[in-house]
């Protein structure tokens, strides 16, 4: 059974830590300590390390100090606090909770040994290196010397090097005269190839005759594909006229701009209008080519399920969604408002439905309207909700606004 002599130094230390901490409430302070309970914590364990560890030997003191250092939050995954609070506390399994530990730290100290033993092979390489580099710098000065010697001979031949130049100097000026010579034989050789650039350019202005004719000749084949082309072009305006009056299509009446002035001066219908206004129709719609659906959330879900919660709201809404867009393949986002919320929650949603919280100070109104923004005209874009003044935002923005009311038949 480990006992106080036992105990590995580090597993005292950490008992004697433990005590020293709670030393000053402890009751009754044995007289040995009443002094070293008035340290300062960090004190005690260095000033009176060896007085609290004798003091331990009272088994009425030890249980004392375990209550208290009971009373202490364990430190999670030390093996070793929780040894030295079993020595203190003795309660049943303890012996064996302390024997682990004392093996662990035997095991570790026996392990240190051997570390203590790589270290001092480690050191003896370390001497055999510098002793070997010792002798390495000895062969540098030897090879330095030899570099030195070497050096000298270059020098000397240095100055033969410098010798041969001035001869080559004198062969040099002989070189020139020679120069001279073959400076006078160049010039008649001039002579010649000027006249043989004369020859090249009369070979070159009779090519740029040829040249000239050549594309005289192209000129002439470019006229003709033209009037080709022409000719096509008129075949296949004539074929158009001819297809129009077979299929009896009506001359085009008014203007462009005859059209923008009279919508100027009829009477403006709300805007909530330009979309469709039945399931039926909005479904129709729906299944048009590269259709696009945005839907206001909570504009739509408080009148569907007012009495339901936001979260229920919101789940039946994007579930009910997922059949109509599989029927359709439209391009579906569901825009929920989450201007004052601190937090977004994640939510599954069906295949080829996006659902989307509006950033913090942002208003899923200004949502819906970037999003119109985003898609180029002439697309098919569709948009729910009740608010009129986003209807007529994005009306003006080209979108097919339709209340909630036609969505929420089309989805129950």
């Amino acid at each position: 059974m480990p006992d106080a002599d036992r105990l590995p130094e580090r597993l005292r230390l950490r008992v004697v830590a433990l005590v020293s901490a709670v030393l000053p409430s402890v009751t009754p302070v044995p007289p040995t300590l009443r002094k070293v309970a008035g340290f300062a914590p960090a004190r005690r364990a260095r000033l009176g390390g060896q007085a609290i560890w004798d003091a331990l030997a009272d088994d009425e003191f030890r249980g004392h100090a375990a209550v208290q250092v009971a009373a202490v939050p364990v430190q999670a995954d030390d093996p070793y606090d929780a040894a030295a609070r079993a020595w203190l506390a003795r309660e049943e399994g303890w012996t064996s909770l302390v024997a682990d530990v004392v093996a662990d730290l035997e095991q570790a100290e026996a392990h240190d040994e051997r570390a203590h033993g790589e270290v001092a092979r480690l050191t003896a390489q370390v001497a055999a290196l510098q002793a070997e580099l010792a002798t390495v710098r000895v062969d540098h000065r030897e090879e330095l010397e030899a570099m030195r010697a070497e050096h000298k001979v270059l020098r000397q031949r240095l100055g033969q090097a410098r010798t041969a130049l001035r001869e080559a100097e004198g062969q040099r000026v002989e070189a020139l005269a020679v120069r001279d010579a073959v400076t006078a034989s160049a010039g008649a050789a001039v002579a010649a190839a000027e006249a043989d650039v004369r020859r090249l350019r009369a070979q070159v202005e009779q090519a740029e005759g040829e040249l000239t004719a050549t594309r005289r000749e192209g000129r002439s084949q470019r006229d003709q594909a033209t009037i080709r082309a022409r000719y096509l072009l008129e075949t296949v305006v004539e074929a158009a006229t001819g297809l129009r009056r077979e299929l009896g299509l009506p001359a085009v009446e008014g203007t462009p701009g005859e059209l923008v002035e009279s919508s100027l001066d009829a009477p403006r219908s709300a805007p909530a209008s330009s979309g469709p206004g039945t399931p039926t129709q909005l479904e129709q719609t729906l299944a048009l080519p590269r259709a696009r659906l945005l839907v206001d959330g909570y504009n739509v879900t408080k009148q569907a399920w007012p009495s339901a919660s936001l979260e229920a709201q919101r789940s039946r809404l994007v579930t009910a969604l997922g059949p109509l867009v599989a029927r359709s393949g439209a391009e579906t986002t569901v825009v929920f408002d989450a201007a004052s919320a601190a937090t977004r929650t994640v939510m599954p949603a069906p295949r080829g439905v996006k659902v989307v919280f509006s950033p913090s100070g942002v208003i899923a109104d200004d949502v819906i309207r970037q999003l119109v923004a985003a898609e180029p005209r002439g697309r098919v874009v569709v948009a729910v909700t009740d608010d009129q003044a986003l209807a007529k935002d994005l009306a003006r923005a080209g979108a097919r606004v339709l209340p909630a009311a036609a969505l929420i038949g089309l989805l129950t």
